[in-house]
């Protein structure tokens, strides 16, 4: 047999080997083909960075044609859901409690300003969180009055270009700061890498080293085994938590208007909830790197994504918005970005807390199921 001939038996077995070894290890399939499925489908149909039907509060108080024909304007727009409120102060309350992102008050002097004066304002007051977002919507009502002016104009009105102006105001961020919107995102996902990935590792490497039988047989209650496991894990992701908040405050100067109080507290309901996931996996399976892969698949990329902290969920597909309903780290996120940039609002913090509060119960109850499981 010649050298090629051998060359080609040495080459056939070592695939052969390769391939079986593929087979008995599904993860790597998982990685190879799930993996770029669910990353395709979350660019290309989950995520959008273009909003559209912003929901907005409008105050018109001026009861003239024109006025009336500038709100029909903003409610034909595919870009605004506006809810019509009698007055700014039901206005403002929809605009704190996170119902509507902006306001678009029409004042009672606005048409008698334009016959008369040639000029006359639009407010607009815009929520200012994500700043891209803000800015999307300032542009959105500029190009919605300039349109209305346009087909007064075409209908034969004497108008003068320039006559209604926009008045813009941001509220909860006026420096417009992109990373006072990220920063406080990113305690989200950093806490969901320490609460998931980490101790989606623990239990199975308990096994992997063969030290999980040795656990088995000391007289250790299966409550006992799961808060061992917790609550290391719970205090580095306290420890990451005031590391980010302080990095957030002194380094990124991001301005914390709520109670640090209620931040531990909330902090701990979704860090609790990021553990008991990562425990749940860990527990069921017994390999690292399988536990490894799906803590990232199903805990880290739809936290990434599907949380709200990049990308703006309202504008995604209705299935996202119900899926993402089921993900810790949208409500956290919420959470953070209210307690840094607009302060102890109830509405907003307690429902995303008793969310988070359900969610911890259940998926501690789960780990501790599959921890049952496998002591039987």
């Amino acid at each position: 047999m010649n050298e090629l001939a051998l060359a080609l038996m040495r080459l056939r077995g070592f695939l052969r080997k390769e391939i079986l070894q593929i087979k008995r290890d599904p993860s790597s399939i998982l990685l190879a083909l799930v993996m770029p499925l669910i990353l395709l489908f979350l660019f290309g149909y989950g995520v959008s960075l273009n909003p559209t039907q912003v929901p907005v509060a409008v105050v018109a108080t001026d009861p003239a044609p024109q006025a009336r024909d500038l709100v029909a304007r903003f409610t034909l727009s595919p870009f605004f859901q506006p809810q019509t409120v009698k007055t700014m102060a039901e206005a403002e309350t929809l605009l704190r409690t996170g119902q509507v992102d902006g306001i678009i008050h029409i004042r009672n002097n606005f048409t008698s300003d334009l016959i008369n004066a040639g000029q006359s304002p639009v407010q607009v007051i815009v929520n200012g969180v994500d700043a891209n977002r803000a800015q999307l919507i300032l542009g959105y009502t500029r190009g919605t009055v300039q349109k209305w002016y346009q087909l007064r104009q075409a209908h034969g009105e004497q108008l003068q270009l320039g006559g209604v102006n926009v008045q813009s105001q941001v509220r909860f961020n006026r420096a417009h700061e992109s990373r006072n919107f990220l920063v406080p995102g990113l305690i989200a996902l950093i806490m969901t890498l320490i609460g998931t990935l980490l101790t989606a590792l623990v239990i199975a490497r308990e096994w992997e080293r063969g030290t999980m039988e040795a656990i088995l047989v000391t007289p250790l209650r299966l409550s006992e085994l799961l808060l061992g496991k917790l609550i290391p894990y719970y205090i580095l992701g306290i420890l990451g938590l005031l590391i980010s908040v302080a990095g957030g405050l002194w380094i990124f100067e991001v301005p914390f208007r709520g109670s640090f109080l209620l931040l531990f507290f909330l902090s701990s309901l979704f860090l609790i909830a990021s553990l008991g996931f990562g425990l749940a996996i860990s527990a069921t399976v017994r390999v690292q790197f399988v536990a490894a892969q799906i803590s990232i698949l199903a805990g880290f990329l739809p936290a990434f994504f599907l949380s709200g902290m990049l990308f703006d969920l309202d504008s995604t597909p209705l299935v996202i918005q119900w899926v993402s309903h089921i993900i810790p780290a949208r409500y956290f996120v919420e959470i953070s970005h209210t307690l840094f940039l607009a302060g102890n609002i109830g509405a907003v913090l307690w429902p995303a807390g008793t969310a988070l509060g359900i969610m911890a119960t259940v998926l501690l109850l789960l780990a501790r199921r599959k921890l049952s499981k496998r002591l039987e």
